[in-house]
């Protein structure tokens, strides 16, 4: 009998030789349960989070929480349905009217889970006889989309709108449509999209533009719509696809539009129609985090102001650290076994980030990938630094 695991041989050996390097698995880091949004309790000890995403700190939301314990006993845990079937409810709804109007959109789609939500627009979006145009960097749940299109795809330099637009001309006598797709904010290095760049390539074109605000939701813009509202181009960007997860501490995903044709994924996207919706616990939370968000704008005015004292910390330290200013701060390291040494001696001075390794970051380079909250103090992100610059010099860096 054929061994269905042995196409994981080169997995294995690789996860085999982290396991000789690093005292603990990396990837199954347990936290034991929140103090806070900035603390955790991890292998029994106090320490601070700054690899969690949550970047408005409102996963641990009071207003957020009491929603959701008050739905929970009045419409029970789940819907047992899908969107299509017994899955909407009138909070569901009632969250995709007020995304629009967040996004002043005409039509929202809410989705289950972010990545579902990246999967089930561009796969409905883009069909067999299009051409989706990704950015080299993009997220895994945006290759995943454009398999599940049949769409032919072309990838274009990163965050290189120039390089976009030789590729697009290459192809202008093309029939089909074509889609680009870009994020606000790349969630392994913490690039910012040049989003109006991007537009006017579009335009000059004839095509479509996407946006994952995911990472860029809650953070950039006057209002926290994202790189587009900050690049004042949101009237060039057709969709902006997104995530709960991020800013607003939950979970789900949305797309958002001025086109009424938006409509239609309903009914022919996979991911919308064939699985569970969210539970109504979780569309509360989301609705109370989302007031809590446009009532609180110094939120990311904090964000920001805490992303510049992690970055430029991270810099002065020597550090090859993110050159974008964001609240996702990457630390690129030359070698494997160096990265993994410096994320478990960090996580021994009480600080977890995340440790990503060739060939899930972008130039197969190893990171510490951090990302910084609005909840996070002064004195926390300086012992995060001390940290940094405690381990750095045990490594000889």
């Amino acid at each position: 009998m054929t061994d269905i695991f042995a196409k994981y041989a080169g997995l294995a050996a690789s996860f085999d030789t982290v396991g000789r390097i690093s005292p603990r698995n990396p990837f199954g880091v347990v936290i034991e349960r929140p103090l806070s949004a900035t603390v955790g309790l991890i292998e029994g000890r106090e320490t601070l989070l700054f690899g969690t995403n949550n970047y408005l700190g409102l996963s641990q939301s009071t207003a957020a929480a009491d929603a959701a314990i008050a739905t929970v006993r009045k419409e029970g845990v789940g819907t047992t349905g899908s969107r299509i079937a017994n899955g909407t409810y009138a909070l569901h709804r009632e969250l995709e009217r007020r995304l629009a109007e967040t996004f002043q959109r005409e039509h929202c789609l809410v989705f289950s889970t972010g990545y579902q939500a990246n999967l089930g627009a561009i796969s409905a979006l883009a069909g067999k006889d299009d051409i989706l145009f990704l950015d080299a960097d993009s997220h895994a749940s945006i290759y995943d989309g454009s398999r599940l299109s049949a769409a032919q795809v072309i990838r274009f330099r990163h965050n290189d709108p120039d390089d976009l637009s030789r590729r697009l001309a290459r192809v202008k006598d093309h029939p089909g449509a074509k889609l680009v797709v870009v994020e606000g904010i790349y969630s392994m290095t913490g690039n910012v999209a040049p989003m109006r760049e991007f537009a006017d390539v579009k335009k000059e074109h004839g095509a479509w533009l996407l946006a994952d605000e995911a990472h860029s939701f809650g953070v950039l813009g006057a209002h926290g719509r994202g790189a587009a509202e900050l690049f004042d181009c949101e009237a060039d960007v057709d969709f902006v696809v997104g995530t709960f997860s991020k800013s607003l501490g939950t979970v789900g995903g949305y797309c958002v539009s001025n086109h009424p044709g938006i409509e239609l994924i309903r009914l022919c996207s996979r991911p919308y129609m064939f699985t569970a919706s969210l539970p109504p616990e979780i569309i509360a939370a989301t609705l109370a985090s989302l007031t809590e968000m446009e009532a609180r704008p110094e939120l990311r005015t904090t964000l920001m102001e805490n992303a510049h004292h992690l970055n430029h910390g991270l810099h002065a330290l020597g550090l090859r650290a993110s050159p974008h200013v964001s609240p996702v701060v990457a630390v690129t390291l030359g070698a494997v076994d160096q990265a993994i040494r410096f994320w478990n001696r960090l996580l021994e001075c009480g600080v977890y980030v995340n440790l990503s390794l060739p060939p899930a970051t972008p130039d197969d380079n190893p990171l510490l990938r951090c990302s910084v909250m609005a909840a996070h103090t002064p004195a926390e992100i300086d012992r995060a630094l001390d940290a940094f610059g405690k381990v750095a010099q045990e490594l000889g860096l």
